[in-house]
């Protein structure tokens, strides 16, 4: 499998689906479906009817036909639910899950992945984040069943990684350490996840994908590097100007008028270090414009990543009219983003695109009832019996606080989990307080956009992008 110039960003919630990951791969690039949430993703897609028929096709193909039609059995609704009908909820993420979300959770990663690579033998990888940790090995089954050739993974150190690949590709148990609040020195905590309890005798063995870091700094690539459980196969360097979750800035934090992190010099990546360590590299933040591949490739990388172009391109998930203002405000050259220390739950930077209508608008977010019932975000703590309690700093103020939660660490948090199913048409519907707004993601790139804009168009497709990308004067794609 040769190396990609160019990988295409794992994003938001269903952002970077199937069907950009299919067509940046059928291009010949790396095409990344985001692994967020796809539990909660497949069940309101199956709820809303399927209407072209591709999941049902997907779960056609799962290797354990009864469970694929345990899904579709509890989620599917023929000609779709009505348009005032709340979603069904999903279970939340435990570390005891019901068998019901484990097996949503496999069955929904393969669907995902089987339907970016139907048709095409180019690669396809998949995003996680680290800080999402309790569904994160049912979920690396159920992309690694369909053959998934690349796992990305960033927000924290996740070093554990890529020693499950190794178990899971054998179909052997894998075990990942949870972070508890709270624990005590020396006190582990354990999610166990068993691809034989799916199996009646020998789980397959199954290929083991390629495992990207998705580092901010050399000191966390050569942790990963050196100290991780298997083997690592390269890093995506990313900066503080790429969308979604970014690195808090090294050191104190502190904030500039406008009230956004302040990055310095300590927070550019040493690459010397990072080629040292010989492990091909892209570099990710910003590099979605002509002449930066170039760039990248100066500097020792083997391409980069790029996110933000590809995130309102036509084949994203993100709704119709929120691209359209998107890049009607990149045209006039007042596109925006904030980094907002405040917004996720995870206590990472969040990069939130200016957008009216959106939760972005201070006064529609203050108006927002405080509601918690997908829980992808909460906070595993230690409770003063032993056991284990979530709680999540956007979820309601009373019960955050009944959990021994700070009033301090609520102030400005956003319900991410809620808001990013809406950016893709899947928000939920409340009879009290209405629909979910969207909130969208987006790198300090959004500005640009509208360059790949055809002539006479008003919108724009992946090929455009990569077009205008590899067109550079001595690259080879």
């Amino acid at each position: 499998m040769s190396q990609p110039r160019i990988i295409q960003g794992g994003m938001g919630v269903a952002v970077s689906g199937w069907p950009l990951a299919r067509a940046v791969s059928l291009a010949g690039q790396l095409g990344v479906v985001s692994g967020t949430a796809l539990a909660v993703v497949l069940a309101r897609r199956l709820q809303l009817g399927d209407p072209g028929g591709e999941l049902r096709r997907a779960l056609a193909h799962f290797p354990l036909p009864q469970m694929a039609e345990r899904v579709r059995a509890e989620h599917y609704i023929a000609g779709g639910k009505s348009p005032g009908t709340p979603f069904k909820l999903t279970p939340m993420p435990t570390f005891q899950p019901r068998p019901t979300l484990v097996e949503l959770t496999v069955v929904a990663n393969f669907v995902e992945v089987f339907l970016a690579k139907e048709g095409h033998a180019g690669p396809v990888g998949i995003n996680y984040l680290e800080k999402i940790q309790l569904p994160t090995l049912p979920s690396l089954y159920g992309a690694m069943l369909a053959g998934v050739d690349y796992v990305l993974m960033g927000a924290g150190i996740p070093r554990a990684i890529p020693g499950a690949l190794d178990l899971l590709a054998r179909g052997e148990t894998a075990q990942l350490p949870i972070d508890v609040e709270g624990s005590f020195p020396g006190e582990r905590h354990l999610f166990t996840f068993s691809p034989s309890s799916f199996f009646d005798g020998t789980p397959p063995q199954l290929k083991r994908p390629r495992f990207l870091g998705i580092v901010a700094s050399a000191t966390l690539a050569m942790t990963l590097a050196k100290k991780s459980s298997g083997r690592v196969d390269g890093f995506i360097v990313e900066g503080p100007t790429a969308g979604g979750h970014n690195a808090p800035p090294r050191g104190p934090l502190h904030l500039d008028p406008a009230g956004e992190p302040i990055y310095g010099s300590r927070d550019v990546p040493e690459l010397q270090k990072i080629r040292a360590l010989g492990l091909p590299f892209w570099l990710a933040g910003s590099y979605g414009r002509p002449g930066r591949i170039a760039e990248a490739l100066r500097l020792g990388a083997t391409g980069v990543q790029v996110g933000t172009a590809f995130a309102f391109c036509e084949e994203s998930g993100v709704q119709p009219q929120l691209k359209r203002e998107a890049i009607r405000l990149s045209r006039l050259g007042q596109a925006s983003v904030f980094t907002d220390p405040l917004a996720s739950p995870a206590g990472f930077p969040f990069k939130v695109a200016q957008i009216a209508g959106t939760l972005s608008e201070a006064s529609l977010y203050e108006n927002r009832p405080r509601i918690c019932d997908l829980g992808y975000l909460r906070h595993s703590y230690r409770k003063t019996d032993g056991t284990v309690g979530y709680r999540c700093p956007a979820e309601p103020l009373a019960n955050f606080l009944r959990k021994g939660g700070d009033q301090a660490e609520t102030r400005g948090r956003k319900c991410i989990c809620n808001s990013l199913p809406t950016t893709i048409g899947l928000g939920q519907v409340r009879p009290k307080s209405g629909a979910e707004l969207s909130l969208v993601t987006a790198g300090d790139d959004l500005v640009h956009i509208a360059q790949f804009l055809p002539p006479g168009r008003d919108t724009y497709s992946a090929a455009d992008v990569l077009r205008q990308l590899l067109a550079e004067p001595g690259i080879n794609s």
